[in-house]
């Protein structure tokens, strides 16, 4: 039976770059469009207000004095190689889970992109009830969420997981 695409590690480096470059357009469009700081209201929840983190998630070590912009880019650095080794390794029995791969990856590098040329992270989105706000994220930060959200449904739900699950009990 002949490969398809999606069993093609190549295809999910690919998806990640492309994850990357859209990234990345966002970023620069936010830029361009808005100064630091300005907001601009979508609907009662949702708006865009331009903003950058130094730090990690949620503003994680924003105020550390510099250092935090190498770790977290040898962190990101060393999780790219080990997404991809994991892709390379799953994609052709696991295309799911080189999906969610290819997401974390391609967010992993948008953001670590930003880190290293500019020494932090662009964030724009923002959702918020009343006065309770999320912090700000992009969509690099989308795609590692929702990749490792479809990972963890894999991990729970894949009938390959059940079948080990029953065999264990």
């Amino acid at each position: 039976m002949a490969e398809k695409i999606y069993q093609k590690p190549w295809f999910w480096y690919l998806t990640a770059v492309v994850i990357l470059l859209l990234d990345q357009a966002s970023k620069h469009a936010i830029e361009a469009a808005f100064e630091y700081g300005e907001t601009k209201v979508f609907t009662s929840f949702f708006n865009f207000t331009l903003a950058y983190n130094p730090g990690a998630a949620f503003s994680f070590l924003a105020g550390a004095g510099g250092w935090q912009r190498w770790f977290f880019a040898v962190i990101a650095i060393a999780a790219s190689v080990l997404l991809s080794v994991w892709i390379a390794r799953t994609a052709q029995q696991k295309p799911r889970e080189a999906f969610a791969l290819a997401f974390i990856l391609g967010g992993a590098l948008g953001n670590l992109y930003d880190r290293i040329l500019l020494g932090h992270v662009v964030d724009f989105i923002v959702v918020h009830y009343e006065d309770n706000y999320w912090p700000a994220f992009n969509l690099a930060d989308s795609a590692i969420t929702l990749g490792a959200a479809v990972l963890i449904i894999d991990m729970l739900f894949s009938k390959e997981n059940s079948k080990e699950k029953k065999t264990n009990a």
